[in-house]
């Protein structure tokens, strides 16, 4: 069921490991998931990343799904975490996250299971582009341990006038907006920045978030 991609930095004894889930429509190893990985393990995470079974339907045969339902992506997710936990140093915090989609996933994993350390969520799919009426954040305040969003400040799927405006209940979470991205953490073209400098930004985001964990 599961695709192993990599396991990062397990050999240099990180103080956290992030089980990191793909979103919708690119696969574990895209552009943006390697960037990603490469740049939280220089922050001492190291990232374990897996594809879910439509995903890996798709690697097979090169043929485009829809994801499958949340049940089967839960069960997919719980039985990475647990494989990871078992392989880890009992010292090292667990983490789970994604993009998109993923980090969806992983906050509602943290709802369903303990020994969860603590949840990223990177371009937060707040609603869909264009429907801000179907808000995802209703399990918010079920997560019971640490929560960080990182999210572009132009997201379609969760603007920042829109993920603060007042009353959207999203206490729960910490927030980190990255300066003019997009879901993929792209920056405009006249801003003085690249799409990797985004992506090294949240990953430093989730470094400190891992040293207030371990901080208490």
């Amino acid at each position: 069921m599961v695709v192993w991609i990599k396991k990062q930095g397990f050999e240099n004894h990180p103080r956290a490991f992030l089980v990191l889930a793909h979103g919708a429509g690119a696969p574990a190893d895209s552009p943006f998931m390697e960037t990603l990985a490469d740049a939280l393990e220089a922050q001492g995470v190291a990232t374990v990343r897996f594809e879910f079974p439509y995903m890996e339907k798709r690697r097979e045969d090169g043929k485009k799904r829809p994801p499958d339902r949340q049940p089967k992506l839960l069960q997919c997710f719980s039985e990475v975490v647990e494989s990871v936990r078992k392989d880890m140093p009992g010292n090292a915090l667990l983490l789970v996250g994604g993009k998109s989609m993923g980090g969806r996933m992983a906050s509602i994993l943290a709802t369903q299971r303990g020994g969860i350390d603590g949840v990223i969520g990177f371009g937060y799919p707040f609603h869909p582009p264009g429907k801000p009426d179907r808000w995802r954040t209703d399990h918010f305040d079920k997560i019971d341990c640490p929560f960080l969003l990182i999210q572009g400040t132009r997201d379609p799927f969760g603007k920042r006038d829109e993920v603060e405006e007042p009353g959207r209940s999203i206490e729960r979470a910490d927030l980190h907006w990255l300066e003019g991205g997009n879901h993929d953490f792209q920056p405009l073209a006249k801003q003085q920045s690249s799409q990797r400098t985004l992506i090294e930004e949240a990953a430093v985001a989730s470094g400190r978030f891992v040293e207030n964990i371990l901080a208490g």
